[in-house]
């Protein structure tokens, strides 16, 4: 009896040590199982996607390019007021004078080979081109016949004729004879007496319509550039200072 006992312990003790092993085994298998499965996600995740074959993005349509305006010169005297040649000398002298006349917004010229009845002091915007005449005298040694036409120009003091060539504007001013006027200076050697003869521009009752009117022609200065009272009100201001006077026959 005792020894069927002692048997029977030996074969549970073996047995049970049977089933830890065994149970052991399993346990470290799933153990190395998880380690394997967990390093192969580990793996897999840090390995980078092999990169797909993109298309090229479409290239955006290009706007149309804007369309520049180009700004075009004014067209100086577009109804043709002004005789070719004149207009031409004038802004060459323009350019040559360029160091005493310092603006040039705007320039007067003087046509003097037109009758005296007639339009033919022209003031000339230079930014916008456009033409604004008026009547003016001539000096009446330049016209000894008294017909309206000057025939002939003098730099001489006393002569009372009238002189060509460019003046610049020097300024509104007044005179106890003549009134208001504008100041000149004679820039050539036709003309560079201005100053010392009084060569001026001013308002006169002989240069008013009503005289023409009566006489058929304006009257006649000592060379001066005279002008009706209303058209002096107009240009005093605006000749200023610094702007080109041109005188041409």
């Amino acid at each position: 009896m005792a020894s069927r006992i002692a048997e029977g312990l030996h074969s549970l003790i073996a047995h049970t040590a049977t089933r830890d092993t065994s149970m052991h085994v399993s346990r470290r298998g799933l153990i190395f199982g998880g380690s394997m499965a967990l390093a192969g996600c580990a793996t897999a995740s840090s390995i980078p996607p092999a990169p797909l074959a993109m298309a090229p993005p479409p290239q955006p349509a290009m706007p149309p390019r804007p369309t520049v305006a180009v700004a075009q010169q004014s067209i100086i005297d577009p109804h043709g007021l002004i005789r070719p040649d004149l207009l031409q000398r004038a802004r060459a002298a323009l350019d040559t004078h360029g160091h005493r006349v310092s603006l040039r917004d705007r320039m007067y010229v003087v046509d003097f080979q037109k009758f005296s009845g007639t339009d033919r002091l022209y003031e000339i915007d230079l930014h916008g081109g456009w033409v604004t005449a008026y009547r003016t005298t001539h000096g009446r040694g330049s016209d000894p016949r008294h017909n309206g036409y000057a025939e002939r120009f003098s730099n001489e003091p006393d002569s009372h004729m009238s002189s060509l060539g460019a003046y610049v504007t020097a300024g509104a001013s007044w005179g106890p004879q003549q009134g208001p006027n504008v100041l000149l200076d004679g820039l050539e050697y036709s003309n560079n007496l201005a100053r010392p003869r009084a060569i001026i521009v001013h308002g006169a009752d002989y240069a008013d319509p009503a005289f023409l009117a009566r006489e058929g022609k304006l009257g006649r200065s000592y060379g001066c550039f005279s002008c009706s009272h209303a058209d002096l009100a107009a240009l005093r201001e605006r000749m200023g200072d610094g702007r080109l006077l041109f005188a041409m026959n």
